[in-house]
């Protein structure tokens, strides 16, 4: 245990009474009115929050009236138009949207297959700011096992070549795995380009063994190569072949398409706050999916709990002290690009956001509550201990994606980190459907983000 994480414990442990009020007549006198109150209605509001379906109905009606919504597309418009409209309805004190613009990318047509005495198709999909093969091409294949290792390699060992980096992906319930890969994705293209490769082939950054690839951005750059994931059976079959001794030679057809502006919006909704409104506790999701699936997992999942959980406080009669404000984030996707947007519309308010986090990991239930402030730690987890949540100990957490702005513009963050064990199974793939989410999952992660939003915005 790391010294931060010895201080966390030993102040627990020393205020158990608080830690773990029951009914107990000492522990009522510890606590003045107000804060048992506080206490009962977040009770109140964690209960609540594992009866409904609400969470559930707003997931099932955003993937099946709109689906994938890739941002800059109509798709994306019809889920912005949902979204304000379900915010309209949810008892809040304001609704509006925010415009955002970004570069539009769309893909087209993706196909790849293994040419000569081995011919067989092989399963990719694009990625994200990927460039396009402007008709099929043809090279050698040269593995790699890692970034690293490709990073290190010469010019003369990639040039005209298309590349191929077999880097897997560990599962974990806490995601780290994917953490590990994911700068595969982000920097692979770019040393690709530098190093003169004829196309960039990673394998699927995802725990899973179908045969779905899954997507997912690059580094936007100028004239990018081609850039593709093949699904893991797909990667392992490569690597079969290429142990065959022989040179192996695939033909890649990629079209894509870049316009250079598009928009979207950040769809908002608050709950102001009744003593201390300028002073915000900021919630929130990403409205945008990639246009494999239906984005259910990502980020259907984060939408539908994030709004349950703040139309439980809403309905409340008695309005909190601070204003709960939350954001359905555009394009998160693509480069975060609906976040980035957030801080600078609002960068004059950033002292004003006391707290901020992120609902994208799914349906998983909640087993964590990172936040640094080890009082924050002791007013919430004796609320937070009867949905099997622990508090976590070694810090800094990030928020979510869409958060990372708004905690390097200095606002503090905390996360209510989920189980992701087989998240990475269907993380952007066509694959990620309503079907892998999981309904007790988003009720217990609605009562969960109701209980932690309400205490903070009453702190």
């Amino acid at each position: 245990m790391s010294g931060y994480g010895f201080r966390v414990f030993f102040v627990l442990l020393l205020l158990q009474p608080l830690y773990v009020f029951a009914s107990a007549e000492s522990q009522n006198q510890a606590i003045d009115s107000n804060t048992k109150t506080l206490i009962e209605t977040a009770t109140l509001l964690r209960e609540q929050g594992l009866q409904s379906d609400r969470a559930w109905s707003l997931v099932e009606a955003l993937t099946t009236q709109v689906g994938p919504r890739l941002a800059g597309t109509e798709a994306n418009e019809r889920a912005v138009a949902w979204a304000k409209s379900v915010l309209e309805k949810g008892g809040f004190d304001r609704v509006w949207l925010e415009p955002i613009a970004f570069p539009i990318w769309l893909r087209h047509q993706e196909k790849a297959r293994v040419i000569g005495d081995y011919a067989q198709p092989l399963a990719i999909t694009a990625l994200g700011y990927s460039g396009s093969t402007e008709g099929e091409i043809k090279g050698e294949v040269v593995r790699f096992e890692n970034l690293q290792q490709f990073e290190k390699a010469s010019k003369a060992a990639v040039k005209n070549k298309i590349v191929f980096v077999n880097q897997t992906t560990a599962r974990a319930k806490d995601g780290s795995g994917y953490g590990n890969s994911v700068p595969l994705r982000y920097k692979g293209s770019i040393v690709a380009k530098e190093k003169g490769a004829a196309a960039l082939l990673i394998r699927s950054l995802g725990t899973s063994h179908h045969r779905f690839p899954h997507t997912g951005a690059t580094t936007r750059i100028e004239s990018p190569v081609p850039a593709a994931a093949l699904s893991n059976p797909d990667a392992d079959q490569l690597v079969r072949l290429l142990a065959l001794g022989k040179p192996i030679y695939v033909a890649l057809d990629i079209s894509v398409s870049i316009q250079k502006q598009g928009k979207s919006f950040n769809v908002i909704a608050q709950i102001d706050g009744a003593s201390e409104p300028e002073k915000i506790i900021l919630m929130g999701a990403h409205l945008d999916s990639w246009d494999l699936g239906t984005g259910a997992i990502d980020d259907g999942a984060g939408v539908g709990i994030t709004v349950a959980a703040a139309e439980l406080i809403a309905s409340q009669v008695k309005r909190p002290k601070r204003s709960i404000r939350l954001v359905l984030f555009g394009n998160e996707e693509q480069g975060l690009w609906g976040a980035k947007q957030y801080v600078e519309a609002h960068k004059d308010e950033m002292a004003n956001h006391v707290y901020a986090s992120e609902s994208d990991f799914g349906a998983g239930k909640v087993w964590r509550f990172d936040v640094e402030d080890t009082a924050v730690q002791v007013l919430i987890m004796p609320l937070l201990s009867p949905l099997g949540i622990d508090v976590g100990v070694e810090p800094p957490t990030s928020g979510g994606p869409d958060i990372k702005p708004l905690k390097k513009a200095g606002v503090n963050v905390f996360r209510l980190k989920q189980d992701g064990t087989d998240y990475f199974d269907f993380h952007h793939t066509a694959d990620d459907t309503l079907d892998k989410v999981d309904p007790e999952g988003l009720k217990q992660n609605v009562a969960a983000w109701a209980v932690v939003m309400y205490m903070l915005a009453n702190r």
